[in-house]
């Protein structure tokens, strides 16, 4: 790879890490970090974050309209698939039955996997039917409030 395919790919790297992180989601870069928030009281929703265009085009501006809810969930957090590959794979420990899929989202609630959005659900959809989704899940598994 060249140089500058690298700098671009970090430029890249940074921009969907910021989206997620100034949507409210808290970046989890170790399986540690991964462990400590996915085993929280209460309901959190996981974004495994990518860099395929669908996560830029649909799956991070559904993540940071999603939460814009009378339900949502405690706690919001991000792991970067293809990145920080052992938080992923930590994460992806508590999502059984399901195949990795970035992007995607998870709501645990209280450590325990209540259900996903996996990238099929959002990949060649519009950003408002995943926050729709989401919403939808919220609406079932998280408190007001």
């Amino acid at each position: 790879m060249s140089m500058d395919f690298n700098i671009f790919m970090n430029d890249v790297v940074r921009q969907a890490r910021d989206e997620a992180v100034s949507a409210g989601y808290k970046e989890l870069k170790t399986a540690d970090e991964v462990e400590e928030a996915l085993n929280q009281k209460g309901t959190t929703l996981v974004l495994v974050n990518s860099v395929c265009g669908c996560a830029g085009g649909i799956a991070r501006p559904a993540a940071a309209h999603a939460v814009h809810y009378d339900k949502r969930p405690d706690h919001l957090v991000t792991v970067f698939a293809g990145q920080d590959k052992e938080a992923t794979e930590k994460a992806r420990s508590y999502f059984v039955g399901y195949p990795p899929s970035s992007p995607s989202f998870a709501l645990l609630k209280d450590g325990k996997l209540c259900t996903m959005v996996e990238r099929h659900e959002i990949e060649g959809h519009d950003p408002m039917s995943v926050v729709n989704k989401l919403q939808d899940t919220f609406e079932k598994y998280c408190e007001e409030v």
